[in-house]
């Protein structure tokens, strides 16, 4: 196992090394590449909140949806999607995703700021989760197993969930580099926390930035602390890296 001095210098180059869109590529695919094309914050979430399962087949998903859809009627959206279903998704889920966002795209406020409605008051982005979920679900009655898996439920003090799309749709949104989106300007990335997913937990676990054995919210705040050690106004900008690193293999 790496030294900590090793971790950190590794760590840091492997950031740089990775901050290209080399990174993003049908021989290294990721949800990131196709919401880059729109740079829309709607097309965006839809990006991250189908971003489960293996990559490729998430960028395959993503590719084969016309966003453009987010503009027509409901009656030609739901056509549109009567042949589209992925893994808990049926085709009904996707057409209802797509009604969602159609509507929150066709309010006065923009995701940014409904975000930020719960945001603001503490510089808590579980907060401002919190609001946005609540106004995603009060867009759209429909319920079911696989559209309720899309938006997770609405956060409160003892959840659980690592709310890892969500905190990735964040960190597109709020970070501007190389790769991320930057097209919020409200939050501040220093509150951000890491999308914590199986790679960048197991990754966290074997260089000591998790000491949890759980894949749960508890690990989410451990491996942020964590990296603020390193950098505390923008801790984030290790996830890709650390994602990277446990995708590949790297540290195995």
């Amino acid at each position: 196992m790496l030294l900590l001095p090793d971790i950190l210098a590794f760590l840091k180059q492997e950031v740089d090394n990775r901050n290209t869109l080399n990174e993003l590529s049908l021989e290294k695919p990721d949800p990131l590449m196709v919401a880059s094309r729109y740079k829309d914050e709607h097309i965006a979430l839809i990006c991250a909140l189908f971003s489960y399962g293996k990559a490729s087949l998430i960028v395959n998903f993503l590719n084969s949806l016309d966003f453009s859809l987010l503009n027509a009627n409901d009656l030609v959206l739901k056509q549109s999607f009567e042949n589209h279903y992925y893994r808990f998704q049926t085709s009904r889920d996707v057409q209802e995703i797509f009604l969602t966002c159609k509507r929150a795209k066709d309010k006065k406020d923009t995701l940014e700021s409904v975000f930020l409605r719960g945001y603001n008051k503490n510089h808590d982005v579980m907060a401002g989760l919190c609001e946005l979920i609540t106004f995603l679900y009060d867009l759209n009655s429909y319920r079911s197993r696989g559209y309720e898996f899309l938006l997770g439920k609405i956060p409160h003090a003892k959840s659980t969930s690592p709310y890892k799309r969500f905190h990735m749709f964040l960190r597109w949104m709020v970070r501007d580099d190389n790769l991320d989106l930057g097209l919020w300007r409200g939050v501040n990335k220093r509150d951000l926390l890491v999308p914590l997913d199986t790679h960048t937990f197991k990754i966290g676990k074997k260089i000591g930035f998790i000491q949890r054995d759980s894949y749960d919210f508890k690990a989410v705040l451990e491996l942020t602390e964590s990296l603020r050690k390193l950098d505390k106004e923008d801790p984030v900008k290790y996830d890709f890296a650390l994602y990277r690193l446990g995708q590949e293999k790297i540290l195995d």
